[in-house]
């Protein structure tokens, strides 16, 4: 342990010598002070039962700035965490003073005990500091966040460039395409899904017809709940809801096998076998997720519908024949492929931020799941912003 100040005293020589009254066990601290120099041996045992008094020694110890400290340690019998902390204490403060700090004597294993108590000494420094203006901690947290979210969009959107060059290079080589992983990544991704997209897409369809005729009810328009309905929901509750249950899903399940993956050092085996993690890992699940989301799409949309035409029967008394006618004279094929043309764009950013975050993951469970919940945070906030281009874009063309 070294420091790099000014020096201890060049006072001739002198020597003091403590001890804590008893020949075997007790510490011993033994001083001399030469020209440029200060000796501190210390003998015996450096534990709990010595500490308080081995400190009182040690603070009557004052080094005049000039020379060089060395404390040696070898005849030390036993040290322990209390030891180590007065010691250490010590040392800190001789490093303050003198120019150099030099710890002879010691054994790899006090070595380190003393290494530990430096983190502890930070915290209680760090404890002891004056509070910061809220203001100036503010900006500070502010300014960190900034740069946090500016590092996350650059390697994000590097991520995008190494899985954009991976799909064109295994296009133009479509025998390198894993049909089989493909496949099972479909049937868990669209029609492992179907059951909980479809409830929901029901009672979504249920609740839009049930508000719409409350409030056009005033006005004797429940027709126009049928135009309502359809718009709102081929258009954007469709494919926004089905793609926000999918994040939640399928999202968060890409994260958690792909970072068990990582923690398990399977991504590393198939480094070392030669084989590229994105094309293996990633493509088969961004393909899949992009072909079984639009079909996602449909049926959420069909379910949806099939939700408002009911309670449009049961509650409007609008009978079904009604309630097609509506729905022609009011929905046209455009407005179904707007909420259809989102959806593989939102499957590619579920898909590509749920395997971005997993590859992210370091060795640790905590760190699995924190990401994984980072991930399908991501994706709805990604979905949500990609929508609203999308609903700018397709007001800019008049669609």
């Amino acid at each position: 342990m070294r420091a790099g100040r000014g020096g201890c005293g060049e006072t001739g020589v002198a020597r003091l010598t403590t001890d804590g009254g008893k020949e075997d066990a007790a510490s011993r601290v033994d001083v001399t002070a030469r020209a440029g120099a200060l000796d501190v041996r210390l003998a015996g045992s450096c534990t709990l039962a010595e500490a308080e008094s081995l400190g009182v020694r040690l603070g009557e110890i004052q080094p005049e700035r000039s020379g060089v400290a060395r404390i040696d340690l070898s005849a030390v019998t036993a040290l322990d965490t209390a030891g180590a902390w007065v010691l250490f204490r010590f040392v800190h403060r001789l490093e303050s003073i003198c120019a150099r700090v030099e710890l002879v004597g010691s054994t790899p294993a006090q070595e380190a005990l003393l290494h530990r108590m430096r983190p502890v000494l930070e915290e209680r420094q760090s404890l002891s500091r004056p509070a910061v203006w809220p203001i100036r901690a503010m900006v500070e947290r502010v300014g960190r966040a900034v740069i946090s979210f500016v590092e996350r969009a650059y390697s994000l959107i590097s991520f995008f460039g190494v899985v954009a060059m991976v799909l064109v290079r295994t296009l133009m080589r479509p025998g390198r395409i894993r049909f089989i992983s493909l496949l099972s990544h479909v049937e868990r991704i669209g029609l492992d899904a179907m059951p909980i997209v479809g409830l929901l897409s029901f009672l979504i369809g249920v609740v839009l017809a049930y508000q719409g005729a409350e409030q056009l009810r005033a006005y004797g328009a429940e027709i126009f709940t049928v135009n309502l309905l359809g718009v709102s929901v081929l258009r954007e509750l469709g494919v926004l809801l089905t793609a926000i249950m999918v994040a939640g899903r399928s999202g968060s399940a890409f994260t958690a096998e792909i970072g068990t993956m990582k923690v398990n050092e399977e991504v590393d085996a198939l480094t070392t076998l030669g084989l590229d993690p994105v094309e293996v890992l990633v493509l088969p699940r961004l393909v899949a997720m992009m072909i079984a989301l639009p079909l996602l799409v449909f049926f959420s949309d069909m379910m949806a519908l099939i939700g408002g035409a009911i309670m449009s029967m049961l509650v409007l008394d609008i009978s079904l024949a009604q309630f097609i006618v509506q729905f022609q004279e009011a929905i046209t094929i455009r407005m179904f492929w707007v909420g259809i043309v989102k959806a593989p764009f939102f499957a590619f950013l579920i898909a590509m931020v749920g395997c971005y975050e997993g590859l992210r993951v370091t060795g640790s469970a905590e760190s699995v799941g924190r990401l994984t919940t980072k991930s399908v945070v991501e994706a709805i906030f990604l979905v949500i912003v990609a929508d609203a281009a999308f609903s700018i874009f397709f007001s800019y063309i008049k669609v």
